[in-house]
This record gives C-alpha cells, sequence and structure tokens, in this order.
C-alpha cells in the first residue's frame, strides 16, 4: 500500500503544498518517501529516499524543488524490495520526460516484462511494477512519434496502457512543461481523487485552478481544496494551467473498491468514493455488537469493559460499548513515535514493536473479563502479544472481536499479505485461532455484515473486492501458480533483505540518494539506481 499525490499550481512552489500532503498521507507507507517537481524551461529536480517524511525532507531540499507542479510517493513495499533504488517518483527522459507515482500491484508482470523487452525495447531497472507501468506508458506515448502531444495523445497511451494491465493501480504522472495526468484501474480497486481550490495567482487565460490529485480526499481538505471527487474506475483526467479534461477510457469493468481500506488503510476523516471512512466504522461497530451479542453474552459470558486496540478500531469499538451497554475504556497507552506494526517490513520488527507501542494500564484490566476490539486479524503477531499484555496486567479473560471476517487468502492488489502461511486465520477454525492467540474466545464480523458497512452509506457501489476474505480476484490472472511464485517472491525478498543490509552499510560515497540541488536526468537515475539494485 503506498500514498500517491501530484499537484498543480497556477503560480507559485508546489514542493511545501507536497510535502504537507505526503505527510498526511505517511499512514500509507512509511518505508520510503520522494518529490519530484517540475521547473521553469520544464526541468526535473528531485528529492527521495528509504525513511520518513520527516526524515527525508529538510526545510533547504525543499527550498530547491523549484516548479508550481509535482508528484509525491509515500512507499510501502509489495511487489519490489526495500532497495533505496526503488523509492518512487520514478522518471524516464523518454519520450518528452515522465515522472511516474503508483498504488497498487499488477499480476501479469512477467507479460509486460516480455512486452517490454521484446516489443518496446525499453530497460526496466528495478523488481518494482510501478517501473513496469511507467515504461508501459512511456512506450505508448512514444508510439504518437511527435515532436508535441496533446490531450488525445496522452488519452490514448492510458488507453494502451490500461489494455495490456491486468491488477490494480491508482497513479499520477507528470510530463514535463505540460502538466499532470491522474488514471485510475477499470476496476478501481485502489483510491484516487481531485480537489480543486480557486488560485490567488491565476496565469493569464487559465482556469484559474490550483489542483491536487491525492490517495485519500484528508489531504485536500488539509490544504484548503474542495470539490473533492473520486477519480472513476477506468477515468483518466489531464490538468495543465489551461484546462482540465477528462475521459472514460474503460467504461464497462466490474467497479470493485477494496473494502479493506475502510477496515484499517483509511484515515477515518477521509472520504472514499463516496463512503466517510468515519461512518463506514461507526457501522461496523453496530453489525460487530450483534454478533458478539450471540456468540458471547447470549451464551452466557460475561464482559465487564470493551477496550480498543488503538487507533484505527476506536470508532467501531465505542460504537460496539454502547450498542452493549458496556462500559469502553481506553486500557492501552501508546507510542505515537513508533510507526503502524502491520506495514512494518518484517515479522520479527513487528513483534519487538508491538510492546513498545503500547501500554497496558492494570486498573483497567485487572480482575475483569475484556473485550478487546481490533480492526482485523492478520499474522496474529499483534493480537496475541496485546492478549498477553492484558493477561500480564490481570485480565481474568480476554475475548477478542476483529472488524473484519478472517483473512485467510493472499492479497495481490497492493496489501503485503502474499504469503497464505502467514496469516493465521488460513486452514484454521475460529476456535483455532483463539488457540493460536491465546484469546478465550474471537468474534469475527461476518462478511456480508462488513459489506453492509459500508455499502450502506453509498448503493451506488455495486460489490467490494474482498478477495483475502473470499479468494475470488475480480481482475482474473490469479491462479494457484501465481500465488506460488508470489508467495517464492516475497520469500527471496526476506533473505535479499538480510544480504543487503551488509551491503548497503558500506561507506561508499554514492549513498548520498536524495538530490535536490539540480534537475534530474537520465545520468543522475541510473547511477542512484545502480547502487541501490539487488
Amino acid at each position: 500500500m503506498c500514498g500517491i499525490l501530484a499537484i498543480l499550481l497556477q503560480q507559485g512552489h508546489a514542493a511545501s503544498d507536497l510535502h504537507e500532503g505526503l505527510g498526511l498521507l505517511q499512514h500509507r507507507g512509511q518505508n520510503a518517501a520522494g518529490i519530484v517537481t517540475c521547473g521553469p524551461k520544464g526541468r526535473f529536480y528531485q528529492c527521495k529516499a528509504n525513511g520518513m517524511v520527516r526524515d527525508v525532507f529538510e526545510p533547504r531540499n525543499l527550498a530547491n524543488l523549484h516548479g508550481s507542479m509535482g508528484v509525491g510517493h509515500v512507499r510501502y513495499p509489495t511487489a519490489g524490495s526495500f532497495a533505496h533504488a526503488e523509492a518512487q517518483p520514478f522518471y524516464v527522459n523518454s519520450p518528452y520526460g515522465i515522472v511516474f507515482s503508483h498504488n497498487g500491484n499488477t499480476v501479469n508482470q512477467d507479460e509486460l516484462l516480455r512486452l517490454l523487452d521484446e516489443d518496446a525495447h525499453r530497460h526496466v531497472n528495478t523488481d518494482s511494477d510501478s517501473e513496469l507501468l511507467l515504461n508501459l506508458f512511456a512506450f505508448h506515448l512514444q508510439s504518437t512519434g511527435k515532436l508535441r502531444i496533446n490531450e488525445e495523445d496522452i488519452f490514448a497511451a492510458v488507453r494502451g496502457m490500461m489494455s495490456t494491465v491486468v491488477g490494480a493501480y491508482a497513479c499520477v504522472a507528470m510530463i514535463a512543461g505540460f502538466g499532470i495526468v491522474a488514471f485510475r484501474d477499470p476496476n478501481g480497486i485502489r483510491p484516487v481523487g481531485m480537489s480543486t481550490r480557486r488560485s490567488e495567482n491565476p496565469v493569464e487565460g487559465g482556469h484559474g485552478l490550483d489542483v491536487c490529485f491525492a490517495s485519500e480526499s484528508v489531504v485536500g481538505d488539509a490544504l484548503n481544496y474542495e470539490n473533492f471527487e473520486d477519480i472513476r474506475p477506468g477515468e483518466a483526467i489531464i490538468v495543465t494551467r489551461t484546462a482540465i479534461t477528462r475521459r472514460l477510457i474503460v467504461p464497462d469493468a466490474p467497479f470493485r473498491p477494496d473494502i479493506f481500506e475502510y477496515v484499517y488503510f483509511a484515515r477515518p476523516d477521509s472520504v472514499i468514493d463516496g463512503v466517510s471512512v468515519y461512518h463506514s466504522r461507526l457501522a461496523m461497530g453496530d453489525m460487530l455488537a450483534e454478533d458478539v451479542r450471540k456468540q458471547l453474552l447470549d451464551k452466557g459470558e460475561r464482559i465487564d469493559v470493551v477496550i480498543p486496540v488503538p487507533d484505527t478500531s476506536r470508532v467501531a469499538a465505542l460504537q460496539l460499548a454502547q450498542n452493549l451497554g458496556i462500559p469502553y475504556r481506553e486500557g492501552f497507552v501508546k507510542n505515537r513515535y513508533i510507526g503502524r506494526t502491520f506495514i512494518m517490513p518484517g515479522q520479527s520488527v513487528r513483534r519487538k514493536n508491538v510492546r513498545r507501542k503500547l501500554n497496558a494500564m492494570a486498573l483497567e484490566f485487572a480482575g475483569k473479563n475484556v473485550l478487546l476490539v481490533d480492526d482485523s486479524i492478520v499474522r496474529g503477531t499483534t493480537s496475541r502479544e496485546i492478549i498477553q499484555m492484558a493477561r500480564d496486567v490481570g485480565s481474568s479473560k480476554v475475548f477478542m472481536a476483529s472488524c473484519a471476517p478472517p483473512i485467510r487468502h493472499s492479497n495481490v492488489y497492493g496489501i503485503d499479505m502474499p504469503s497464505r502461511s502467514e496469516l493465521v486465520a488460513h486452514g484454521r477454525t475460529v476456535e483455532e485461532v483463539a488457540k493460536a492467540i491465546d484469546a478465550d474466545a474471537v468474534v469475527y464480523q461476518t462478511l456480508p455484515g462488513l459489506i453492509e458497512s459500508v455499502q450502506q452509506l453509498n448503493r451506488e457501489i455495486p460489490a467490494f473486492d474482498c478477495s483475502i476474505f473470499d479468494n475470488v480476484y475480480v481482475t482474473g490472472g490469479v491462479d494457484e501458480a501465481y500465488l506460488a511464485g508470489l508467495e517464492k517472491a516475497r520469500s527471496d525478498n526476506e533473505q535479499s533483505k538480510k544480504v543487503s543490509s551488509t551491503v548497503v552499510a558500506q561507506p561508499t560515497e554514492p549513498q548520498t540518494v536524495m538530490s535536490c540541488s539540480g534537475p534530474m536526468n537520465g545520468a543522475e537515475d541510473i547511477g542512484l539506481y545502480n547502487v541501490w539494485s539487488r
């Protein structure tokens, strides 16, 4: 899962808005961050590296990111490795100079690699499918053979790319001296939307609007943009200083946004596809309360207190407690300077950070039957540690309630769940999951209940991508052979990280991967990639 961002101002310095916007999307990726801006004469300026937004960007870096339009990205690796070379945005100098950021995951990478090698004759230098998409877009754009392109040429290039790619993708691209392009996969699995604000410095003959594309609406809200609207599935939007042009490229594919955005990934103050994430989580609490009543209370179990696992589950837990008439308490104090454990790379890192991240207050647990409410139970590592923490401070019984159904299948659309063996619910009954995480009982939200929690807020969404729950992959192209290959690739990445961790520690001069002093060019970028590629 990643966060993407693109801003085009009528006039001014786009880097400050891009920097602030990436901070608002930090929850979507904590491995790397990057910004590329386009300044006078179509020159690109970049700053990107592994690390959090606060670590990658300094005031002097931002001051050197010249230009009134730019693209940003926060990265959480899935298909690629954790190498510095795969920090986005990506860049190619031909044709025209293109910068590209992507959220999602493709499922036909081998086919795309063959196409780029045999037909396009384009070099791909990383394991990231984002670079594949960039080169495919560039290949189709280059086929125009024109010195100067227009909107119709760009729409044709997006159409050519969409006709080839299978998977989930929300993308923003910047073409040197031209403008911003944003588009979304035909099934709308990954989110991206557009908001605008009246410019204080409009250019003569322009539309007078500053434009922001972002993974979540909260970015536009915080930066004083208005009129947020989601890009439709299969739609592309092109923004220059004089025009905003949109085109539905693939009109007939089934709309299937990822329901896990509402469960976990998105901020509660965002609206995605017309659905308030906050209200959807309130509804999840309502639905889950009925499951807890039937499976625990009606069977004679006593619950003294409802305690959320911070932060994502707070809204649902409070609603559940109110419905059941059970006291709600904040039993865990969170260290806010530790990142989200689910998206931290590496199982050992996640396990080690659970107790660094949370501290249990004994007075809320001692001698009580406690119902812990979490957004989901994925690998079970965090749940097991949290339940043990509750027992260590004196809980009599510890029940666990999950706002999501059992996660038993791989996610291939941009969430790091490729190995089914890592999922605690895979091949286990609910009772076996409870034993595995040392809970007295586990209550899962039903899949129909989860779907209704979100769908009731926008009946125009016909269905959702629920593949991690039901093993149904709307794009096709996902079979046992593909899943086995994905699991092997992830295992290889884990081994590679162990080996490369010793390599990147060597004090070689090119390890300074942030470059903001001048325009980005092919030589600079290739040199950076060569340092960090596996």
